[in-house]
């Protein structure tokens, strides 16, 4: 019978790119890879701080139901993809940025003069085509700060210029969520899960940013709700402060491998039992100086361990 709800560690984090990672969570009180899941899933793609062009005036136009002349796209088009950029901003408020660009030719996010509180982490993003070498273009835009959703009403109500067009806009810097869940162990316990969290974003955040701040947004919505009650933290399951599984403490040294097998594991920074368990069986073949002899040594060592 479990008497106790531990907490869970990060285990590993795996990065796939500047803007894509993985985040393997175990172990997990059993149903708490969905319940974990789901609601940092939730929170990454709607609560993340991020910013985006909310109003934008191009010369000589009025509204945006018209065309530019000179410019392949019409207005509609123009404003589509001004809500392609990515933009960080590193202001508290709004902040106004202005396009100039004269004569023919394809004009992106790289041609918006930049600020120092603004970063475009997308800069090869089209915007408009001159197709007339005697025409020019110029935008003015407007950069605010939000999380979530903002409809082109609330927009509109907010303008900083009244004769700006309004544009509906997503904050989230998080573009894709997705996570697993499969069952894990730990030791003689095999009632437990592990929750993998991949996440993609546009650039402006890292992952490990955006799944640290989704949990920390997390902490304070149920810190808020928990009034007066704490509950007593149990350590994380294979932690140095659980008495039913301190062996996974025990140093590699002590485990009576062959000299070659230890040194090497230790020379690939793999100093305890709790280093071994935490490794794939893929990873752990292909560690620098580690043949198939050995690993056949430590698979049958972690069967007479009973891991």
């Amino acid at each position: 019978m479990t008497k106790v709800i531990h907490n869970p560690a990060l285990d590993k984090i795996e990065d796939h790119s500047a803007t894509s990672a993985t985040f393997t969570i175990k172990p997990l009180h059993y149903g708490y890879g969905n319940t974990l899941g789901n609601s940092l899933r939730r929170v990454l793609l709607s609560s993340i701080k991020g910013a985006a062009i909310v109003s934008f005036k191009i010369e000589g136009v009025t509204h945006e139901f018209t065309t530019v002349p000179g410019v392949k796209e019409d207005v509609v088009d123009i404003m589509l993809n001004l809500k392609n950029i990515h933009i960080k901003s590193h202001s508290d408020g709004p902040v106004e940025l202005r396009l100039e660009k004269n004569g023919a030719g394809v004009i992106t996010a790289k041609d918006i003069k930049a600020t120092s509180n603004i970063e475009i982490a997308n800069p090869e993003q089209e915007i408009a085509t001159i197709d007339d070498p005697k025409a020019g273009l110029v935008i003015d835009l407007v950069v605010d700060n939000g999380r979530g959703y903002l409809t082109i009403e609330d927009s509109s109500e907010s303008r900083v210029h009244g004769d700006y067009i309004a544009v509906d806009a997503m904050f989230s810097p998080v573009l894709r969520v997705r996570y697993k869940v499969s069952n894990t162990r730990v030791g003689q316990d095999t009632n437990l899960q592990q929750l993998e969290l991949t996440i993609d974003t546009d650039g402006t955040i890292t992952p490990r940013d955006a799944f640290e701040e989704a949990a920390a947004i997390l902490i304070n919505q149920y810190t808020a709700l928990a009034g007066e009650t704490r509950v007593e933290a149990a350590a994380a399951l294979g932690s140095d402060d659980d008495d039913n599984d301190a062996y996974l403490a025990t140093p590699i040294e002590d485990l009576n491998l062959t000299a070659r097998t230890a040194n090497a594991l230790l020379n690939n920074n793999i100093k305890t039992v709790r280093d071994l368990v935490t490794i794939s069986e893929q990873d752990l073949k292909e560690l620098k100086g580690f043949g198939s002899k050995a690993f056949d040594e430590v698979k049958d060592k972690l069967t007479e361990l009973d891991i």
